[in-house]
Formats: C-alpha cells, structure tokens, sequence
C-alpha cells in the first residue's frame, strides 16, 4: 500500500506510522458490510473482563468505542473470576451472541485441574464457532499446522489471532511482504524478531510470520529460539545477536520498567510495539536511519476484531 505524508510522523532519520491510518480502511469497509447488510440485526460481541489489568482494561475500552462506531453491538460483562465459567457458557449458549472474547490475563499461570494453567483452559472452552479471538484449540491446531482452511473445501478461513493478524497487516501496510511471491513465501529471505511468547500474541505471531517463509527469532524471558516453516529449532543467538541482524522486530513485553537497547537495532529496521508500554526509546530510536517505527497497534487489533466477528456472523449465525 502506498504511504502518503499524512501516514507519518517524521523526524530526524525514522518515520513513525499511525496505526489509525492503517485500521481505517478495514473499519470502512466493515461499516458499509454491517449497513447494507445486517443493519437491521447487527452482530453482537460480548467481553468478559475479569481483572484489573491495564493494558487488558484499555483494549476493552477500545473495543467498545469502536463497535459503536461502526455499528456493532457490543457488550461487556465484567464478573469476579469464579463466575468467568459460568458467564462464559451463558454467552456460548445464546444464539443471538456472535462473537466472544476474554481480556486475559484472568488467572495468569495459575495451575488447572483442567489442563496447564485456568487461562489455557478458558481459551479452549470459547465455542470455535464464537471465538473471535482465534485462540481456541480448534484455531491454534491449524495455524501451527499451517492449515488456512476449517473445510477440505475451502470455504470457511480460520480465525485468526487479533493482535498477530494486526501486526501482519501493519507489515503488508509497510510493504515488508513481497506480493510478486506466492501466498507462503511473502516474507522469504526476512529476518525477523519477536520480543513476546505468550499464547495470545508471541507464539502465533512467530507462527504466522514463519508461515509466510520468515526467519523468525522468539525471544521470551531465559530462551531463544528460531522458528523456521513451522520447525522450533535451538539456537546460540543472543537477544542482542538477532535483534542486530534483523529487518524487523516486534516488541511485546508487558512491563514499564523494560527497554530494547536502541543500538542493537540496524538503519532501515521497522520496529513494532505490541505492548501496553513503550518497549524503546522513541527519541534514540527516531535517530536510526531509515527506521519505520509503530508504537501502537491497538487500532489495527480491534479492527482486526471485528473482522474476525463479522467472519463467524456470516458463517455460523442464525440470526441475520
């Protein structure tokens, strides 16, 4: 997609792109779906918050602006945390609810007498048919797989994750993919880094880059690994030694108190923040040359979002 000057905010070397510019034409788009086609009887999102996480409490606040925008109903059930089961099943069995997502983390890695941790089991006990989040079981299985479709017959695509998806949109906004290529080879010869391997955006963001012909480094708190077509290999690299010879890097690292060295990173790298608080710099980081730089991509996530909803609305709603 070409840029426009109204895209950035420059400086002395980098650009820094709005992420608001990239969400626009998807939220136009799902404005003109939604009034010609289900105006009468819009799709309808429900959220459960249960807890007091900032970066959870600001993506839920985002969500409900934009529904409102773009004419989607949304609602936002915030309940203590030994109810999130029971309001979750309600919200499975209502056949008027198209679309429903949790704002993690609810337990964090507490320990489940139902599989690794009450997080984990929460994702997979979200209807596929309703998880518009893409991060049940049903989702997580054919992305690692690599399998785009639900059907032999192709006609029902998987529901991506929101934040993931939103950073491959950012990419092709950048024109980082090279569309001469086939679908699965866009990203051949990228070198990217990812700072985050959390099940919501760090492991299927490494996936999906991966499946696109992406090197791709995941870089979590005591480990490093190189994802390489859907193989997890070991690697002697350091942080430092993959964010340096990387083209792009992704940082997601849900604390205020971490900053990503500014020169580990090479002229001409786009860089992308996922998390909640700035990951770098920004003023050393406008100082590289060439860099492409987005501190945001909450936008882009619920545009995102609603995508994904409008997706399981056509496909499997009964009240349209």
């Amino acid at each position: 997609m070409n840029q426009t000057k109204k895209d950035y905010h420059s400086s002395e070397n980098g650009k820094t792109v709005l992420a608001a510019n990239i969400a626009e034409p998807f939220r136009k788009e799902i404005r003109e779906t939604i009034s010609s086609q289900y105006i009468e009887r819009p799709p309808k999102l429900v959220g459960i918050l249960s807890n007091n996480d900032y970066g959870a409490r600001k993506y839920a606040e985002w969500t409900k602006r934009a529904c409102a925008a773009d004419g989607i109903t949304y609602e936002m059930r915030e309940v203590p945390k030994h109810k999130i089961e029971e309001v979750l099943e309600e919200a499975n069995q209502d056949p008027e609810v198209s679309g429903i997502m949790i704002y993690y983390p609810v337990f964090g890695n507490t320990p489940s007498f139902y599989g690794t941790s009450m997080d984990d089991y929460l994702r997979d006990t979200i209807c596929p048919t309703k998880d518009v989040e893409g991060l049940c079981y049903t989702y997580r299985n054919k992305l690692y797989r690599n399998q785009r479709f639900l059907d032999t017959e192709k006609q029902n695509k998987c529901v991506l994750p929101c934040t993931p998806l939103a950073c491959v949109k950012v990419l092709e906004y950048l024109d980082e993919y090279d569309n001469s290529n086939v679908t699965g080879n866009r990203l051949n010869g990228r070198i990217i880094t990812v700072i985050n391997r959390s099940e919501i955006v760090g492991r299927p963001l490494a996936a999906m880059l991966a499946n696109d012909g992406a090197d791709v480094y995941s870089i979590d708190i005591d480990t490093v690994y190189l994802m390489r077509r859907g193989q997890l290999l070991e690697t002697t690299d350091t942080p430092e030694t993959c964010v340096r010879k990387s083209n792009i890097v992704i940082t997601g690292v849900p604390t205020k108190e971490y900053r990503l060295p500014t020169d580990w990173i090479a002229p001409n790298t786009t860089v992308i923040n996922v998390s909640s608080f700035k990951n770098i710099d920004e003023t050393t980081l406008m100082k590289v040359p060439g860099i492409k730089y987005v501190p945001l991509v909450g936008k882009v996530t619920v545009a995102m979002l609603e995508r994904n909803l409008l997706r399981l609305h056509k496909n499997y709603s009964t009240f349209q």
